[in-house]
C-alpha cells in the first residue's frame, strides 16, 4: 500500500524508529538539520542507550524531497507545523496518510490541512536523547517501548492497520479506539510533570519532592479532566505494566485532604519517571523556544473554551514564556510564583 514512505522530523525519536525501519524496508528520513543529514547519510543511523546498532540509511534536508510520498510519519516538534505541514502537502497525493507521533493534541492541526480520514495518531511510549549528527541515544528499555496507534473516529482502517505493521518494525504497537481521549491522558502527564519540571529547572522527581510543585501539579491535571469532561471526551486509563490508573478518578478532590492523596498517588504511580526532565526544559537549556503553547496552552484553550478556570496553568505558561524571552532564568527560584497554589483545594 505505501511504496513511498518518509520520517517528516528525523531527530532523536526519528532517527532511532527510521533505524529500525530502514532494516527492512525503504524510508526516507527528512530533517532539517543539514550536519545530521549529512552524517546519517555518511555514516548511518546510529542508536546508542538501550539499543545499539548502526545501519544505513537515506536522508533528506527538506529541499531535497522530490516526488510524492504515500506516508509521512511526523514526528517534528509542533513549533515547526507551519514550515513541515507545507512542505508535507507539496510531497503529497490526494491518499497520502499522515501519522503524528507529536506531543500534545497534534493531530488537530493535521487534520484542518489534510481531513480527519487521512490522519493518524501514534503516541510514542518511549524516551530518546538527539546526542550528535547521526547518532540517537534510546532512554527507554527495549522491553518498555511501544506505539499507541488510532483514527480521529475510532474506526480501524486499511492504512491503520498497514502503518502498524510498519511501527511495529520496532516495537510493539496497540490499537486505541480513542485516540483523543487517550491523547488527553498522555497530555496530562506533560502539563502536570513537565510542565513544572519546566519551571523549577528539574527532573520530574524534584517535582514530586517538591511540595508546591507537586501541588501545582496536582491542580494542572484537575484543570485538565474538568476541562475534557465539559468537551465530552472519555479519557482513556494510563497503563503502565499490569497497572492501569484512571485520572478522572485521580485527579477528583474537592480539598486539601484529598489533595494529598492525589499528591501520593502522583508520587507512587509516577516513580519510574523519576530521572525523567522534561523536553521543553531541555529545549529552554539549549536557547530555543519549547512547546508550552502545545502543552499547557492546550488545556488552557479548552478551559477557555469551555468556561473552565485554569489558573494553575495559565502560571505555568506565563513562567515559561519568560523563560522563553530572556525575561527570567532557569531555576528553582520560579517556583516562587507558584506558592499561592499552597492552599488550593
Amino acid at each position: 500500500m505505501f511504496q513511498r514512505i518518509a520520517i517528516m522530523g528525523a531527530g532523536s525519536l526519528g532517527t532511532i524508529l527510521g533505524a529500525h525501519i530502514a532494516k527492512h524496508r525503504q524510508v526516507d528520513l527528512i530533517d532539517a538539520n543539514k550536519a545530521h543529514v549529512d552524517a546519517l547519510n555518511k555514516n548511518g543511523a546510529k542508536v546508542i542507550g538501550f539499543d545499539e546498532f548502526t545501519v544505513p540509511v537515506t536522508a533528506l534536508t527538506p529541499e531535497e524531497m522530490t516526488g510524492n510520498y504515500d506516508l509521512f510519519i511526523y514526528l517534528a516538534k509542533q513549533l515547526y507545523n507551519k514550515d513541515c505541514l507545507a512542505q508535507m502537502k507539496a510531497h503529497s497525493h490526494d491518499k497520502t496518510i499522515f501519522c503524528t507521533g507529536q506531543n500534545g493534541m497534534p493531530e488537530l492541526a493535521l487534520e484542518k490541512e489534510f481531513g480527519e480520514k487521512r490522519v493518524l495518531g501514534a503516541p510514542v511510549n518511549w524516551g530518546a536523547t538527539y546526542v550528535e549528527p547521526g547518532v540517537s541515544k534510546l532512554t527507554s528499555t527495549v522491553a518498555s517501548c511501544s506505539f499507541t496507534l488510532g483514527t480521529m473516529d475510532g474506526s480501524i482502517t486499511p492504512e491503520l492497520l498497514e502503518v502498524k505493521k510498519i511501527l511495529e518494525y520496532m516495537c510493539p504497537v496497540v490499537i486505541s479506539e480513542n485516540l483523543m481521549g487517550l491523547r488527553w491522558c498522555k497530555l496530562l502527564i506533560n502539563a502536570t510533570l513537565s510542565g513544572m519540571s519546566t519551571v523549577m529547572g528539574g527532573t520530574f522527581g524534584d517535582v514530586m519532592d517538591d511540595p508546591i510543585a507537586v501541588a501545582a501539579a496536582a491542580l494542572i491535571g484537575r484543570e485538565l479532566v474538568r476541562a475534557v469532561e465539559a468537551e465530552g471526551t472519555r479519557m482513556e486509563p494510563l497503563h503502565l505494566g499490569p497497572n492501569e490508573y484512571d485520572f478522572t478518578e485521580i485527579y477528583a478532590f474537592d480539598n486539601l485532604k484529598e489533595r494529598e492523596k492525589t499528591i501520593e498517588k502522583i508520587r507512587s504511580v509516577f516513580v519510574p519517571a523519576r530521572a525523567l526532565e522534561a523536553s521543553m526544559l531541555q529545549d529552554l537549556q539549549k536557547g530555543l523556544k519549547c512547546e508550552i503553547d502545545y502543552i499547557n496552552g492546550e488545556v488552557s484553550k479548552l478551559g477557555k473554551k469551555h468556561g473552565v478556570p485554569t489558573p494553575v496553568c495559565d502560571k505555568v505558561i506565563e513562567i515559561v514564556k519568560k523563560l522563553e524571552n530572556g525575561e527570567s532564568k532557569l531555576g528553582r527560584h520560579n517556583l516562587k510564583e507558584m506558592e499561592f497554589v499552597k492552599d488550593m483545594a
